[in-house]
């Protein structure tokens, strides 16, 4: 890929915002994946091991024990957030006025988990997820070599 605005992260990613789309906040339109294991990580939601939700009624804490979880779920595999290829995330009761502690909340954890620039992006309002305190359910995949 020579596509200048192209970055590479991972050994097995290459992220690209391709001329003719809007550029992008807070994520990319495009990842290329060359490695050879895909890892899918279930949706991973704020509870802790025992299954306690941690931080009820607050978005930006769920947010980041969602991405806490997924980066047990992806040592788990051999892998870490810099071989994430795409992510999804699920909010219940969406509204607008909830983007902003859900990036705070991503901004907080990215730092503490050396998640740099996010891949493809996907957000989705639902009406509920598994458990009426949970607020965020994080899923992403992941390429390795």
């Amino acid at each position: 890929m020579s596509d200048p605005a192209a970055s590479v992260r991972g050994m097995g990613i290459e992220l690209i915002n391709p001329a003719g789309l809007l550029t992008p906040q807070g994520y990319t339109h495009v990842a290329v994946a060359s490695g050879s294991r895909t890892i899918y990580v279930a949706g991973q939601v704020a509870q802790d091991a025992d299954g306690n939700v941690v931080g009820a009624g607050d978005l930006a804490a769920q947010t980041a024990q969602a991405f806490r979880n997924v980066a047990t779920a992806l040592a788990g595999a051999g892998a870490t957030f810099a071989d994430v290829a795409r992510t999804t995330f699920y909010v219940a009761d969406w509204s607008p006025e909830k983007i902003g502690p859900l990036f705070e909340g991503f901004g907080r954890v990215a730092a503490e988990l050396g998640i740099a620039q996010p891949g493809p992006t996907t957000l989705i309002g639902v009406a509920a997820l598994a458990a009426p305190d949970l607020l965020i359910e994080v899923e992403v995949t992941a390429v390795v070599d």
